[in-house]
């Protein structure tokens, strides 16, 4: 079996060491194609949030208290920056962090594409599974708020960590989207998948910039392989992060039936067939997608595993 999994963030980290415990069980394989809307350059590196997290979560050099960055983080470099007044403040660089940056940005300078460093750096990682950014080009999620009364639009790290989404928004943007071609690797991964699963990551700013890759919606809209999608939401809350800010901008209800409709189903041009909710949201009505319910909490390894089938066995 070939799975493919559209991920982005925390969430996306975690659900996928369900699949991969999953997979190692059942000898499937897995790809991960990975959102990288979140890229920022700052100091001179590349910063790649949404790859780093999977990557580090993977291979087991997560911080599980924080739920990002590397474990054991120390700071000195962000502390010596401060000191020297450099901006931004509010984005701090962990010094471990700062070496995968570092090698990152150099192999891209080098003329590297961005899906060959990320094979070079998980070659240390070792994450088994395949991880793809969504593409090599250029992809950068805006925020266009107000200030002052008037409109502006921000990269979406200043938005999520130096505002906390507490500005007023109005709209979000994929950068160089247009333009964007799907990374070496994604396009054949799709078109040899037995099935797709959807992350329960963020639907508008870690699952929507891989969709807004020409030549990934199409992909999986005339694909052979069912695509089932995972809530990141239970009852009327996130299970994590901010979605609900985001889902708010888009004028879309915060429930399980609200981001199923906002995915659409695939027969009507949207990217679903299944969608998987928790019990409390039992009640869920996507129009031509089956439902069903299964406990979506990640607790733990087993629980996620769990999950994980369920959204197969839908499928």
């Amino acid at each position: 079996m070939r799975i493919v999994v559209l991920a982005g963030g925390i969430g996306g980290a975690r659900f996928l060491t369900g699949v991969r415990a999953h997979a190692r069980e059942v000898g499937a394989e897995v790809t991960a194609v990975v959102n990288v809307g979140d890229d920022i350059r700052l100091h001179g590196l590349q910063i790649c949030p949404d790859l780093d997290s999977v990557m580090y979560t993977l291979g087991g050099g997560a911080d599980p208290e924080r739920g990002w960055g590397r474990v054991g983080e120390t700071w000195t470099v962000k502390e010596e920056l401060a000191a020297y007044g450099a901006e931004p403040t509010w984005f701090g660089l962990g010094d471990r962090d700062l070496a995968t940056h570092l090698v990152r940005t150099t192999m891209l300078n080098a003329g590297y594409p961005l899906s060959a460093v990320t094979e070079a750096l998980c070659a240390r990682w070792q994450p088994g599974v395949r991880l793809l950014p969504a593409t090599d080009d250029r992809l950068e999620t805006h925020v266009v708020v107000e200030r002052d009364g008037e409109q502006q639009a921000i990269h979406f790290q200043e938005w999520w960590i130096r505002h906390r989404a507490q500005v007023p928004t109005r709209r979000f943007v994929f950068v160089g989207a247009e333009s964007a071609k799907p990374a070496a690797g994604v396009l054949d991964a799709l078109s040899v998948a037995d099935v797709v699963l959807v992350a329960p990551s963020n639907p508008v700013v870690s699952i929507a910039p891989i969709l807004a890759v020409p030549g990934i919606r199409e992909a999986l809209a005339g694909g052979r392989a069912p695509v089932v999608g995972v809530s990141p939401i239970i009852g009327t809350s996130p299970v994590r992060g901010m979605a609900d800010r985001c889902l708010e901008v888009l004028d879309v209800e915060c429930s399980a039936e609200g981001v199923g409709g906002l995915y659409g189903a695939r027969s009507g041009g949207g990217i679903l067939d299944g969608w998987l909710v928790d019990p409390v949201d039992a009640h869920t009505r996507v129009p031509d997608v089956t439902v069903r319910p299964a406990p979506l909490w990640m607790t733990d390894e087993a629980a996620t595993v769990a999950m994980v089938r369920a959204a197969l066995e839908l499928a």
